[in-house]
């Protein structure tokens, strides 16, 4: 790495020289941040593939209710009832921060309005398929909100990487260079210095004499 064209002197070395330990104390943090977000990352995405075997299975089991209803208690009747429910859901949006970031938290909950059905004439089955449908929904909220904090987090981290790649493998070593080059111009000045003044002190001995 190429060290910075500026002139070897005391002030840009002390100047340099600080200004490569704060990309030293920035690339631990980002550091730090970097390894907390992917552990954060791998973390949601185990619980996304979860989920998404979790939805799967519920929406199987709740197209099966379904199907058990429709057994049970017969198309035309089921079809009665489907029109007498007033089931309305809703999803409220809060908010959590991982290392900056924020991430989505859904909460879906459901209502349940007048008009409705009698229990008379309907089968458990009935309710059962309607509590697994809620389920469905609640359960792709969850699988909605992992799915965003993912691509959140992921985009992060790509970001924390890039400024972590480019504090350790361009920004420090070229301080590192520059602080190397400052010190061996100003030794090699003072060297200089040293023997210029011993010529001047042998010459003024020599003319004392």
């Amino acid at each position: 790495m190429a060290a910075r064209n500026v002139a070897p002197t005391k002030s840009n070395l002390l100047g340099i020289r600080q200004e490569l330990e704060l990309a030293k104390q920035g690339y631990d943090l980002l550091d730090q941040k970097r390894n907390i977000l992917v552990i954060e990352l791998l973390s949601l995405v185990d619980q996304a593939t979860d989920f998404e075997n979790r939805v799967r299975e519920a929406i199987g089991e709740a197209y099966h209710n379904l199907e058990e209803a429709v057994l049970s208690g017969g198309r035309l009747a089921l079809t009665h009832l489907s029109s007498a429910v007033n089931v309305s859901a809703s999803i409220e949006l809060s908010a959590r921060e991982v290392m900056g970031v924020r991430l989505p938290v859904a909460n879906t909950s459901f209502s349940e309005h007048a008009p409705y059905f009698s229990p008379a004439g309907s089968t458990f089955r009935v309710d059962q398929a309607i509590e697994s449908f809620k389920g469905v929904l609640s359960d792709i909220g969850r699988l909605a909100e992992l799915k965003v904090s993912i691509m959140r987090l992921a985009h992060e981290t790509r970001r924390t990487i890039r400024k972590v790649n480019a504090l350790e493998k361009i920004a420090i070593p070229e301080l590192r260079e520059t602080v190397t080059m400052i010190q061996d111009r100003l030794e090699e000045s003072e060297r200089d210095m040293f023997v210029l003044m011993k010529m001047v002190k042998s010459r003024l001995e020599a003319k004392e004499r």
